[in-house]
């Protein structure tokens, strides 16, 4: 009973495998928390079994073990850059961690073909669509390319937002900041495949900008709260290019 429990943890891996990702994974929630006080929000909307694609923008390179950390009841598969897999530790070190290489320029035919095998074994795979992280915390459009998996895939798409992360570990800088800065994660509701692509995939990946767009902008006030205001830092971030706006209406410390 027990073998199958961690089995269904991540369908088709080995023991040892699962049994690696559940340290990794302990060890790095546990840091994140020391370091970040991260908030994991409504990850028990994450479906416990069945493919899932999750969708999430981009900060940081904190955000993968940002949002798996959060979900316990589950393993997930990563879609990552190939530059990442260079350095031969880091590299297998990612792949035993059920990372996916994807090329820069995007576009990776074998990446998609090996994330649709994944998620037809019944896994949740997450993926970055904004293609790389942000320069100043604010989402940028998602690249049109990600419609293409989104569309095959045929599966629900759990949208996940991520405040903070950038202030912690900015674009262009070596390390990120320890202690000083706070950072949340918050799941939102699968959206079934057949009401997502409804209208079509630009209107897809539109609804999906702006749904974790607005979660965002809302971790950025609960942040404010939490800190009295402290961070994150007010920048292009507090604004949406998608239709929403911060609302400070209410500064109250939790």
């Amino acid at each position: 009973m027990m073998l199958a429990r961690l089995r269904a943890l991540h369908p088709g891996s080995s023991v040892p495998r699962i049994l690696f990702y559940a340290v990794c994974l302990r060890l790095a929630r546990f840091a994140l928390r020391v370091f970040f006080r991260v908030r994991w929000i409504d990850s028990d909307a994450v479906p416990a079994s069945g493919p899932l694609l999750i969708v999430a923008n981009h900060q940081s390179y904190l955000d993968p073990p940002l949002v798996s950390t959060g979900i316990l009841h589950r393993h997930i598969d990563f879609i990552a850059r190939a530059g990442l897999f260079r350095n031969r530790l880091f590299g297998w070190l990612i792949g035993t961690l059920n990372s996916i290489p994807i090329t820069e320029q995007g576009g990776d035919t074998a990446a998609m073909k090996e994330a649709l095998r994944r998620l037809a074994t019944g896994r949740a795979v997450l993926l970055f669509p904004e293609g790389s992280r942000t320069r100043d915390g604010a989402m940028t459009p998602f690249k049109r390319g990600v419609a293409v998996l989104v569309k095959r895939a045929k599966c629900p798409v759990l949208p996940v937002a991520i405040e903070g992360a950038y202030d912690a570990w900015p674009r262009g800088r070596a390390a990120p900041r320890l202690f000083g800065c706070r950072a949340a994660v918050r799941y939102g509701d699968p959206i079934p495949h057949a009401e997502l692509m409804a209208e079509g995939s630009d209107a897809a990946l539109r609804w999906l900008e702006r749904e974790i767009d607005a979660m965002r902008l809302e971790l950025r006030t609960e942040i404010r709260r939490w800190t009295n205001g402290r961070c994150p830092a007010p920048g292009p971030a507090d604004a949406s290019a998608f239709g929403e706006t911060l609302d400070e209406t209410n500064p109250d410390v939790e």
